[in-house]
């Protein structure tokens, strides 16, 4: 049985790992602003790329978890794309800051993902979620994106040939343009809903 936090947030593996994930931010974005002579560049490279790679792994983990242990609850189904969406923009940010990605594609895809999620919460409230339920076409967008931030973000030739920053820029291109794709999708989608709606 879970334990309540707070007396409405249930505390169980699935959430306690999603909030690890959210708590991993500070320390996945402090490593690029800790003092000089503390790590060198490509050692923070290499830990910023293992933070983020551990929340990775733990957005499937938790999900699958909650099936498994039938620990599946309204406030993790809230808290988890939350989670992801948070992790993903600081990334996305920080890789800006480090002049590894460019400011447009970052706010194509953080811009995508406040505007379906708004989309989401609307559909949700006129009854019509399935409408926009994650289609195949998010997933694909959601792989190259999470195997193009890692990469990005350790930055350094991984083996001769293998050009970590080269493919990860080819892979975050393939996943913006995705980006836009699936939104014009779910939005063909949830349009006519809407409109039936508001009649």
């Amino acid at each position: 049985m879970p334990v309540m936090v707070f007396g409405f947030m249930p505390l169980n593996l699935p959430n306690f790992l999603t909030w690890l994930r959210i708590l991993a931010i500070p320390l996945f974005v402090g490593i690029f602003y800790l003092p000089d002579g503390w790590l060198t560049p490509a050692q923070q490279n290499l830990v910023a790329t293992i933070i983020f790679a551990g929340a990775a792994i733990t957005d499937w983990l938790d999900g699958y978890l909650a099936r498994v242990l039938n620990q599946m609850s309204a406030f993790g189904a809230f808290l988890d794309p939350v989670a992801d969406k948070l992790m993903v923009a600081a990334a996305l940010i920080v890789l800006v800051y480090l002049d590894r990605l460019g400011a447009p594609i970052a706010l194509i895809i953080i811009g995508r993902e406040i505007a379906v999620s708004a989309l989401r919460e609307w559909m949700a409230h006129i009854g019509q979620s399935k409408s926009v339920a994650v289609s195949f076409l998010g997933k694909i967008k959601t792989t190259a994106q999470m195997i193009a931030i890692p990469l990005l973000l350790y930055h350094d030739d991984l083996m001769t040939g293998f050009n970590a920053h080269e493919i990860g820029t080819l892979l975050i291109y393939v996943a913006a343009f995705l980006t836009l794709w699936s939104m014009i999708y779910y939005l063909k989608a949830a349009i006519p809903q809407a409109i039936e709606y508001d009649k």
